[in-house]
């Protein structure tokens, strides 16, 4: 396939009439310490503000515990304190029972022992949509085919520093390529290694899985702000949820990482038009994402090459 994709670059699909929260997508994140508690917020507030009709969070902490609750007050809480014994995780009962459409692993959770113990867990017990981000790659720096072992639609989202250590090339000292060609290919490695769907954030962010990849247009360097990646990976769960359900819309997996970067991307231009650029941080990313997204949806012109 050439090095471009022929797929629509399209708007989240509208909910029909009949529409209920399961229709809309139940998302689960799995995000936040003790250190980090902002990045569950951020994750839960952008993946409800994507669409999601439920959205979980499950912590280890008590610190994003007791925050969520006041910053993002729609989310459901799962306290995982308890399933983590000796260095193993069995996936809990409730999580089973809440039956995510899609799941999001990563954000604030430490590089630590813990983190890739339920990395390793998940790979094993979810067969929906799984994104990794953040700690979740950090956690199989070098090995990225462990993350081929996922039961479903695997995405990734590293900045080019995590790309680096993923593919193990930060031992060696080479550089991630700057150049747009350079990116793509290595989006596409990235993304044959670890069989799923690759998104390089960046200040052109590529989407590729092993055979086609497209470039975002959509953005400014506003984005460069701590919290963005949480805001787009929260906002991605929503859509990949999306995917699932009786409201589909006809929208695949690739589509829906290709349409959250552009409205993440929207959301931020909007951010910066009201702000500037220097004073946008990723809380004002999330309260710009429902006019990105009805601007989407009146204009579909592709912002993808």
């Amino acid at each position: 396939m050439a090095d471009n994709t022929e797929e629509p670059l399209r708007p989240l699909p509208a909910l029909g009439r009949d529409a209920h929260k399961g229709s809309a997508g139940r998302v689960l994140l799995l995000a936040g310490s003790e250190t980090m508690p902002g990045a569950a917020v951020l994750c839960a507030r952008s993946a409800q503000r994507g669409g999601a009709g439920l959205v979980a969070v499950g912590c280890f902490d008590e610190n994003p515990l007791r925050v969520i609750p006041a910053a993002a007050p729609e989310a459901i809480l799962f306290d995982l304190r308890r399933i983590y014994r000796g260095g193993r995780i069995d996936w809990p009962d409730e999580l089973e029972a809440f039956a995510p459409h899609a799941v999001l692993l990563g954000p604030g959770l430490g590089a630590n022992e813990r983190t890739r113990a339920l990395l390793e867990t998940t790979l094993r017990s979810v067969a929906v949509p799984l994104v990794v981000d953040a700690d979740g790659l950090n956690v199989c720096a070098g090995e990225p085919e462990l993350l081929a072992t996922a039961r479903d639609v695997l995405v990734t989202t590293p900045h080019p520093g995590e790309a680096r250590r993923l593919v193990g090339v930060e031992r060696t000292g080479a550089p991630v390529p700057d150049d747009d060609a350079g990116r793509r290919r290595l989006a596409r490695t990235l993304a044959r290694r670890t069989d799923g769907i690759c998104c390089l954030k960046g200040a052109a962010t590529v989407v590729a899985d092993s055979e086609r990849s497209a470039l975002n247009s959509s953005g400014n360097p506003a984005l460069a702000t701590a919290g963005s990646g949480d805001v787009l990976a929260g906002l991605m769960s929503a859509y990949l949820a999306r995917t699932r359900t009786s409201a589909d819309g006809g929208w695949t997996p690739f589509a829906a990482v290709r349409g959250a970067v552009h409205v993440h991307g929207l959301a931020g231009d909007l951010a910066a038009r009201e702000r500037g650029e220097a004073a946008v941080i990723a809380s004002d990313v999330i309260e710009a994402l429902a006019a990105a997204q009805m601007g989407f949806a009146a204009d579909r012109g592709a912002e993808f090459r």
